[in-house]
């Protein structure tokens, strides 16, 4: 158990420093003004300069509530999967029983079965809080293209691009939630095994560099054929 136990802790630690790792390399370093987020701030931008320019904007506040109901959607989705998680809790010898079943899974406690719960249940806390302020910030971006006044007008410009970056905050915090359950999913890996959760949680990083950094549909974004 002791053996076991280490290994869960080393699987942990791996997963956690590909998690903060791939944070800080594609939001913060020098490299992320090539990601596929960076190319569509640029376009959050210049739909923000087309906005300023049209008198009836009906079309933009469609686009805005599209894109706060994806939001909300998600933001729903992960108070229920707290709920089915919190429910697991009180299911934990059961849970052990039926991992144990499958080929190669490793032994479990059930207070290190009752631990991995409570991870995945910090992992979708994260991405509530995440989701959520998305959500408040993309109602402000509503709010601000519903008060950007006609071209002509002296503000005019300075609300399209605090529109803009209200916007860009929104789609900021949005793609931490869904990063969170990329890696949430991986961790389901830990429940069968921790070597399957140090290989999850690698190929879930190796994923969202190519969606972000490599993926088609950048290259289509940078005018590439």
């Amino acid at each position: 158990m002791a053996t076991t136990t280490l290994h869960d802790g080393l699987a942990l630690i791996w997963a956690l420093c590909w998690w903060i790792g791939y944070t800080f390399y594609a939001d913060s370093s020098a490299r992320r003004r090539k990601s596929i987020s960076a190319l569509m701030a640029r376009n959050r931008h210049r739909w923000m300069e087309q906005m300023l320019q049209r008198n009836l904007r009906m079309i933009d506040t469609a686009i805005a509530g599209n894109l706060i109901t994806a939001i909300s959607f998600f933001s729903s989705t992960t108070i229920l999967v707290l709920v089915g998680l919190g429910a697991l809790l009180g299911y934990s010898k059961e849970g052990i029983e039926l991992i144990s079943a499958l080929p190669y899974a490793a032994a479990s406690s059930v207070l290190l079965w009752n631990c991995k719960v409570v991870f995945l249940m910090l992992i979708f806390v994260y991405a509530f809080f995440k989701f959520t302020w998305a959500f408040r910030l993309s109602n402000y971006c509503s709010i601000l293209i519903g008060a950007t006044p006609d071209p002509s007008h002296s503000k005019g410009a300075n609300v399209a691009a605090q529109a803009a970056r209200m916007s860009m905050m929104s789609a900021h915090n949005f793609n931490r939630g869904i990063r969170a359950y990329f890696f949430a999913l991986s961790a389901l890996a830990w429940f069968y095994h921790p070597v399957a959760f140090i290989i999850a949680s690698s190929w879930v990083t190796i994923v969202l560099y190519n969606r972000e950094f490599r993926s088609h549909a950048l290259e289509i974004l940078s005018g590439r054929p």
